[in-house]
């Protein structure tokens, strides 16, 4: 499991990427409305994202209704998506936009001033941080879910979200003795989860609760605070950040799931018998490889991925670092010229990449003299990449 989780945990160069999807659709948006705001919820802010999940954005701002259409529309234009993947599902629960990026073949879910996703992704962080085991088994659970096409709620099956919650309350009222080292258990509790939600659980009486410690509640208790009238889901659980929805309610396919985690306790089960060493599996290389596998297009995309952005990568980490030099430099700068320069004829110092500076001739002159051209000589930078005129303005851009 940790060897899995190590293998398919994102790589700074699938992190990039990502990254890249959401400030080419942040500026189709900024475009639209420049005051809007764009944030990145879901697997990718969490960290917890297999190399083919799908990217969640949540775009706030001052509509009355979820401009959808405008914003497909918008997509279109701009070449964004590919040409035939933009939906726009105004009929959901949540209305959101879905669309596959042009370049990286990404899938994205935008949605409209919706805070819960935010609220969602900053409560899973605080569980990672309480249940160290959690990342090892949801991204294995992830991958199980996947593979068998269980995991979409558009199709029935359930959300990352619900299988989190799942796995947080398995872990809540499931306590193991030796939980001080639970690293050391995650076959175990692996195996353990399956067997409760493949065999134990009832799905038709009760319903999971997270909050206060978490608990097992008959789904008439949950439901009293739920809307009126409404019916209880076969997979119901207690949405910790809001009481009144059931975050299963969608999943209109959880005894397709129910059965898919029964066969691999039943899998596994009989791969950690005593009686499996006398007969091994020659199908499979490992005991996880017997009931999830990663193909050989993953494997192919993210070397890809590696190679097309790996460079891209590199240069983000040195413009970063060439901003955090500029921050430095500016200060620098402003403080040797505050007593003896007008505000006026300084304009901006900003070194840039190899280094650039804009100020006024006078500022110029009066740096000459005080010597601060040798402090950046001792940078091999030649004094007259540096000062200019103010009159000029020079741009460089580190191009990928």
């Amino acid at each position: 499991i940790m060897d899995f989780y190590n293998f398919m945990s994102p790589r700074p160069e699938e992190t990039t990427m990502r990254q890249e999807v959401v400030d080419r659709i942040e500026s189709v948006i900024k475009e639209l409305w420049p005051t809007a705001e764009v944030q990145i919820f879901g697997s990718f802010s969490t960290g917890l994202f297999l190399p083919t999940s799908d990217i969640d954005l949540v775009v706030f701002g001052k509509w009355e209704k979820p401009p959808l259409q405008q914003l497909e529309q918008a997509l279109r234009k701009h070449n964004v998506a590919e040409p035939f993947s933009i939906k726009v599902l105004d009929k959901a629960t949540v209305p959101i936009i879905k669309l596959t990026d042009q370049e990286t073949e990404v899938k994205v879910d935008i949605s409209f001033n919706v805070e819960t996703g935010i609220k969602a992704a900053s409560f899973i962080k605080e569980y990672v941080k309480k249940y160290t085991v959690l990342p090892y088994l949801i991204l294995v659970l992830k991958q199980f879910l996947l593979q068998r096409d269980l995991n979409e709620v558009f199709t029935g099956g359930i959300s990352s979200y619900s299988l989190i919650l799942m796995v947080i309350s398995f872990l809540q009222l499931h306590p193991r003795i030796d939980a001080r080292n639970p690293n050391m258990n995650l076959g175990i509790l692996l195996i353990e989860f399956f067997e409760l939600y493949g065999r134990h659980f009832n799905y038709l009486k009760t319903g999971i609760r997270i909050k206060n410690g978490g608990a097992y509640m008959a789904k008439e208790d949950i439901m009293k605070a739920m809307s009126n009238g409404y019916r209880p889901s076969m997979l119901c659980i207690e949405d910790p950040l809001l009481p009144g929805n059931d975050v299963g309610k969608s999943s209109y396919g959880a005894m397709q799931v129910k059965e898919a985690f029964d066969y691999a306790y039943i899998i596994l089960g009989h791969a950690v018998s005593p009686l499996a060493r006398s007969y091994p599996n020659k199908d499979s290389d490992s005991t996880l490889g017997r009931i999830i596998k990663v193909t050989q297009e993953v494997l192919n995309y993210r070397e890809w991925i590696i190679k097309k952005w790996g460079c891209r990568h590199n240069a983000r980490i040195e413009r970063n670092k060439g901003a955090s030099e500029y921050e430095e430099t500016f200060s620098q700068s402003a403080a040797v010229c505050s007593n003896e320069v007008s505000l006026w004829q300084t304009l901006a110092f900003c070194p840039v990449h190899p280094y650039i500076a804009l100020i006024s001739m006078d500022l110029n002159h009066f740096l000459m003299q005080r010597n601060f051209v040798g402090a950046l000589e001792a940078r091999k930078c030649p004094p007259q990449q540096h000062f200019i005129p103010f009159t000029h303005l020079i741009l460089d851009f580190d191009c990928d």
